[in-house]
């Protein structure tokens, strides 16, 4: 963002769950490109299907960039994922990066109805036959998984395909981002923990050797891989809330993240606890077996909130997404709200953190 007061990008996550019809997503996102947001992007679980709202939102915009955080590599066969990361390229006009994640044991066994099994081994496949698709236009594939003898794209390929980027949590799976991903799209770190997770990001990238279009010669033929970790982007995603109700904001917050941290399975919790809040996460995990919301609020302390999300006044909120964004690797920040937010304060969330643009 030229101009502004942080070198990082703003991106703004939404939820789809917010909005009656997917044609109001597209209205938020002709909202986020008139305050200056870099991107919009939207996940996806058991609600709308986001190709529709984000296709919508393609349509009404024209500089802003569009992504998913993050689809399941369970619920769509690895082509019909190329076959919509090249159809979102073309309805967006080569802005679309797509979001790719392990997923979840829920979401996979209750919803798609398939084994969690397996899901690093099974997002790496799925990455291959993408990058299959994108540089033959075939997604002809041997794998430990999926093997696949392959049919033309009926289109041409175009010359820059979508970006992948990954939503990972843990150091191996952060690791494979590193190796095979474009972006990495974390959550729920505090700065000192997204720190110490880069060295996974790029230890992964470190070991980069399997795509052409990375690859230099030395001058005795030997292929080595163009290891730049800059050349991802990391774009972190913060859920927060911006109110002159300073109060009622960080209570909303409060009540977000602790039940992220209880109820969102095990993922977002171990890792927190991992980032030094391991007898904070146990508490709230204790509330959460007794269903006691409330609890689960009170067992997150202040320090450990600030940590993790912006909430508060503007000012307060503007400054918490200054200083993220100013870490060294931080390409961009993925802003995203809290529950029960009304639409004053999505407002004032966003034109809070807009004004660093």
């Amino acid at each position: 963002m030229e101009g502004g007061s942080v070198n990082a990008e703003l991106d703004l996550l939404v939820r789809l769950t917010d909005y009656e019809r997917p044609q109001d997503v597209a209205d938020r996102a002709v909202q986020a490109e008139e305050l200056g947001f870099d991107r919009i992007t939207v996940g996806e679980t058991t609600g709308w299907n986001i190709i529709p709202p984000l296709t919508l939102a393609a349509d009404r915009t024209d500089e802003l960039g569009i992504s998913n955080d993050v689809v399941s590599p369970y619920g769509r066969s690895p082509a019909l994922l190329a076959q919509t990361a090249l159809t979102m390229h073309d309805a967006s006009d080569g802005r679309f990066r797509l979001g790719l994640g392990p997923s979840s044991p829920a979401i996979t066994e209750r919803w798609h109805g398939l084994e969690f099994d397996r899901p690093l081994r099974r997002t790496r496949e799925v990455i291959e036959v993408i990058r299959s698709v994108y540089e033959d236009g075939n997604p002809a594939y041997e794998g430990e998984i999926f093997d696949i003898a392959g049919l033309n794209y009926e289109r041409e390929v175009p010359e820059s395909p979508p970006p992948i980027d990954l939503g990972t949590l843990g150091p191996t799976a952060t690791e494979m981002a590193g190796r095979f991903g474009d972006g990495w799209a974390p959550q729920l770190f505090t700065k000192a923990g997204l720190e110490d997770r880069l060295a996974d990001l790029e230890r992964g990238y470190q070991m980069r050797s399997d795509r052409p279009s990375e690859r230099t010669r030395s001058d005795d033929g030997a292929e080595l891989a163009d290891k730049r970790l800059e050349d991802l982007r990391v774009a972190p995603i913060v859920r927060g809330i911006a109110s002159e109700d300073r109060e009622t904001a960080r209570a909303k917050a409060r009540s977000t993240i602790a039940f992220m941290l209880g109820a969102y399975g095990p993922y977002y919790g171990d890792s927190v606890a991992e980032q030094g809040y391991a007898d904070v996460v146990d508490e709230i995990r204790v509330a959460w077996q007794e269903r006691d919301t409330d609890a689960m609020a009170a067992a997150l302390p202040d320090d450990v909130l600030d940590d993790l999300a912006p909430a508060g006044t503007s000012a307060e909120v503007r400054e918490w997404v200054e200083e993220y964004a100013s870490l060294e690797a931080v390409d961009a920040v993925r802003i995203g709200f809290v529950n029960e937010m009304s639409e004053a304060e999505k407002e004032t969330t966003m034109e809070a953190v807009a004004d660093l643009s």
